[in-house]
């Protein structure tokens, strides 16, 4: 049997091609010519084709039959065996003039840097010790919103501003339905977004394992078939994530606490859930739990949502109340135990029982693993990474995205830091501006974010002067029979700019993308006013709030501008 093989430079390449292929089952021997780019085998009969051009595949060059078509990888995952085989032995590096990078890690950011540092030309070894995807699609984002979606839909069956004309009843929920078809998603986005992908591309070889930094070019990967394998890199891209964090308190650690991975995944929904943090992950999973027929109390240390503007968290906090969720507010569990199937959370104002316990307070860089003192790597406090605008690290061959840095934790932001920091190991330039970072929390009303606050602003030293506008005065809301929540912006003194807008709405999360667009621009206020809405929508508030740091709206007509 004969190969043609592509991308051969040297004879060295040719020696790593005939290693390769002789650690297939069934090639008893090769011969590997750098000078005709052709190899030839023998090989067993039933040797297939396909395990053989995967082979080559692995190492980063092109195979074909001689005397037939270009083979495609195989489907039924024999592609993913032969490279598993391939990298059993030796040490991963870059050959002929190739950049070689390492990516440690699989999500959002480590696939963005793969693909773009594969786009450039260079050869990626992508480094994963557990579920190709990272969080985001496995456990964050796409399971934590199907959940989020589901609930509001049975909320709405169950009760809704038109229930006088519209029969409501609470639905049944078949929890693991729901399950089933929630999973099915992730299953399929990971397939589609992450595996298939990587399968398909050449330059990237995927290396299943834990990483670890032996000195500032060199990795050390223990396998998850076994064994230990070396890889040398120009440049390292380090894209571990995140993990939930879990905070010290007495008795927590000896019973069965849910962190957001177990909650997402339960078969179940239970009669009574304690949520012990105030963030966005606890805020997000207690009411949709609420809403699925769980009775939730929800501890606080201090208020919800304290990072943002204190109007935020009261929004919220009127809003769970009104479903029936307890907000316990500067409110900690001294002791927790576990007792005859529940859990008891012993606090100042005295006993919470409740089935089941998530802890929902924050997340920990996944580092602590990864030797970084061996290739001078500097972390703050808490273990993450930090880095500068262009993802570098304090070592000059590395680099770091996504939420084991000290950036924000938002996929969207991790995929971009990922791309520009493959554009800076291929010796291009390209910096993260977060300025104008949009952030959204899915409860309902949804919180959306972008730019300063107020207190931001001030501490910044920026002299300011905001409105509220309450969702009352907002078209869209009246006919909507829902007017929960605000719109606020700030600007700047003096040059008048939107630097700020803060929202708290059924819809925030689909006006802020405006908002963000608006002060990215340098809009005044007065500009942003005389822009173009179109009537009964949410985004028409933006518009309205801008108008009333001049005029009074309650003199206005609905739609006048």
């Amino acid at each position: 049997m004969q190969l043609n093989i592509a991308g051969m430079r040297c004879e060295s390449c040719a020696q790593h091609i005939k290693a390769a292929l002789e650690s297939v089952p069934g090639v008893q021997a090769a011969l590997v010519s750098y000078t005709t780019g052709r190899a030839r085998l023998t090989v067993a009969a039933g040797t297939r084709p396909h395990e053989l051009i995967a082979a080559v595949d692995a190492l980063g060059y092109r195979a074909a039959l001689a005397d037939g078509p270009e083979a495609l990888p195989p489907s039924d995952g024999a592609h993913d065996r032969v490279r598993e085989c391939v990298r059993g032995k030796g040490e991963i590096e870059h050959g002929g003039d190739s950049l070689h990078i390492a990516v440690i890690g699989s999500g959002g950011a480590a696939m963005a840097a793969a693909l773009k540092a594969a786009e450039q030309g260079a050869r990626v070894t992508l480094i994963e010790r557990g579920t190709i995807g990272g969080t985001c699609v496995n456990i964050g984002c796409v399971p934590s919103k199907i959940m989020i979606r589901a609930a509001h839909i049975a909320h709405l069956r169950a009760a809704s501003p038109f229930d006088e004309g519209i029969t409501a009843a609470p639905p049944a929920i078949r929890r693991e339905r729901l399950l089933a078809q929630q999973q099915g998603r992730v299953e399929e986005l990971r397939h589609a977004k992450y595996e298939s992908i990587l399968a398909g591309i050449a330059a990237i070889t995927v290396l299943r394992g834990d990483a670890r930094f032996t000195d500032a070019h060199h990795l050390a990967v223990r396998r998850s078939a076994g064994g230990e394998q070396a890889v040398r890199f120009d440049q390292c891209l380090v894209a571990t994530g995140a993990t939930p964090a879990v905070p010290a308190i007495a008795g927590l650690k000896d019973t069965p606490y849910w962190t957001s991975t177990e909650a997402l995944a339960s078969e179940g929904i239970p009669a009574r859930l304690a949520v012990i943090g105030s963030s966005v992950v606890a805020v997000e999973l207690a009411q949709a739990f609420a809403r699925l027929g769980s009775r939730v109390s929800i501890l606080a240390r201090r208020t919800l949502l304290l990072r943002e503007d204190p109007a935020i968290g009261e929004a919220v906090t009127a809003a769970f109340r009104e479903e029936g969720i307890e907000v316990l507010e500067h409110s900690q569990a001294r002791a927790i135990a576990y007792r005859n199937g529940e859990f008891v959370l012993t606090m100042a104002q005295g006993e919470l029982r409740a089935d089941r316990l998530l802890i929902a307070a924050g997340r920990s860089p996944n580092t602590q693993t990864l030797n970084l003192e061996a290739a001078g790597i500097t972390v703050n406090e808490r273990g993450a990474i930090v880095v500068d605008e262009r993802l570098s690290t304090s070592a000059p061959h590395v680099f770091a995205a996504g939420d084991c840095t000290d950036q924000p934790r938002f996929v969207y932001v991790a995929a971009a830091a990922g791309t520009r920091a493959a554009v800076n190991m291929m010796g291009g330039e390209a910096r993260l501006d977060l300025a104008t970072m949009p952030a959204v929390i899915f409860t309902d009303p949804q919180v959306a974010t972008v730019g300063l606050s107020e207190a931001l602003a001030h501490a910044r030293g920026i002299q300011t002067d905001s409105r509220i506008l309450t969702l009352d005065n907002v078209p869209r809301a009246l006919a909507n029979f829902d007017i929960r929540g605000f719109i606020k912006l700030v600007m700047e003194e003096g040059s008048r700019r939107l630097i700020g807008v803060q929202a708290v709405a059924a819809q925030a999360g689909e006006l802020i993308q405006s908002a963000a667009l608006a002060i990215h621009a340098r809009m005044t206020v007065e500009e942003l006013g005389d822009q173009l809405f179109p009537y009964l929508t949410m985004v028409e508030g933006l518009k309205l709030a801008a108008q009333a740091f001049r005029k009074d709206l309650r003199q206005l007509s609905c739609c006048a501008a």
